[in-house]
């Protein structure tokens, strides 16, 4: 947690002193350390996500090897796969539903992936507003996976997920990576997609899969991160 208030004003595009009253109302994950505030990065993105805010693509970036090239989000979405009228009644029946349908390794204790991921929701809702969710693993654990991915599923019967909204889910963004800077960086692809009027539409309205990955492949093409840019 090296990141300060400084840094976090300038990632959100908002002043010090909006940092800091975010802070007093107890609205911005923060940690008080040898009297100045630190922030997670993995918190602040998910929040930044939870709240509809605009964050700089600075906030996804992490320090990094050359040769480890970061994931495309319609990478992430074919290896995850794209699964419609998925059952459940309840947040922990459709995880349940969720990782069964996953393209795991055999290898990957889906029990234990799955009590990780009703855990880090009762820590606080994936639920980002209009019918979506995206639960996910804060921090990366060893589940035998090379590559990172999302699965995106339609319900069957939207689910109150205690979003901010108040609105029932229908659309689940499973993320799974086995690194925190993939997750990070996919968190906030997904993020900005998510903003995206076409991109959104085609997921509200449950597109095909060939138009969910055009469309992923789009916002890919167009959105170029600094942290991807090794141009001289």
């Amino acid at each position: 947690m090296q990141l300060g208030v400084k840094d976090i004003a300038g990632m959100l595009a908002v002043s010090e002193k909006t940092i800091y009253r975010w802070i007093k109302q107890k609205k911005l994950p923060a940690y008080r350390v040898n009297d100045q505030y630190r922030f997670n990065r993995a918190e602040i993105l998910e929040w930044a996500t939870a709240s509809r805010i605009n964050v700089s693509p600075d906030l996804a970036c992490e320090p990094q090897s050359a040769d480890v090239p970061l994931p495309r989000l319609d990478e992430a979405l074919e290896m995850g796969g794209i699964h419609y009228r998925v059952n459940g009644n309840t947040p922990s029946d459709v995880l349940g539903a969720v990782v069964q349908l996953m393209h795991l390794p055999d290898e990957v204790d889906k029990s234990f992936l799955l009590q990780v991921l009703i855990a880090r929701e009762a820590l606080g809702s994936t639920g980002i507003g209009d019918g979506i969710a995206i639960p996910h693993l804060r921090n990366p654990i060893v589940l035998h996976i090379q590559r990172p991915m999302i699965s995106l599923c339609f319900l069957e019967n939207p689910i109150d997920f205690r979003a901010l909204d108040g609105k029932p889910v229908n659309v689940l963004f499973t993320l799974i990576s086995p690194t925190v800077r993939a997750h990070l960086h996919l968190l906030s692809k997904l993020s900005f997609a998510l903003r995206d009027p076409q991109f959104k539409s085609v997921i509200i309205q449950e597109g095909s899969r060939d138009e969910i990955m055009s469309a992923s492949r789009r916002i890919e093409d167009s959105l170029l991160l600094p942290s991807q840019d090794h141009s001289p």
